[in-house]
């Protein structure tokens, strides 16, 4: 099967948002403690969630490891972002689990997604 080539455009950011996400780190950075390994996977999956909204970050990631993100970074996932963004179409597993009608099935482990975690050549 030939793959699909995404032409995917990347939206502009305000500099009004750019100085929000900016505070956002900088002050989960200033009140965290723990290990810094952490801090750095939260700020990826904000970074991630901006641009593939909360579905593809729900499925990638367990229960508790967005509810660990969503503490440090002071957030709420469904809150801070889209369902989907405009890289949503990259996520293997987001588009398999579309394809079977079955995304809380995948997300819930219900269904097995092979490949949920790879992203698609864009």
């Amino acid at each position: 099967m030939a793959k699909q080539k995404l032409d995917i455009k990347i939206p502009s950011v305000s500099p009004e948002e750019t100085h929000r996400i900016v505070r956002l780190v900088d002050e989960s950075l200033k009140r965290f403690h723990g290990q810094i390994d952490e801090l750095e996977g939260a700020i990826g999956m904000y970074f991630v969630g901006r641009q593939m909204g909360w579905r593809v970050l729900v499925l990638i990631h367990n229960k508790r490891t967005i509810k660990k993100y969503e503490d440090i970074l002071g957030i709420k996932i469904r809150e801070e972002f889209d369902e989907t963004g405009p890289f949503t179409e990259k996520s293997q597993g987001y588009r398999i689990a579309q394809k079977l009608n079955a995304f809380w099935k995948a997300v819930s482990g219900e269904v097995s997604v092979d490949h949920r975690r790879d992203l698609e050549k864009s």
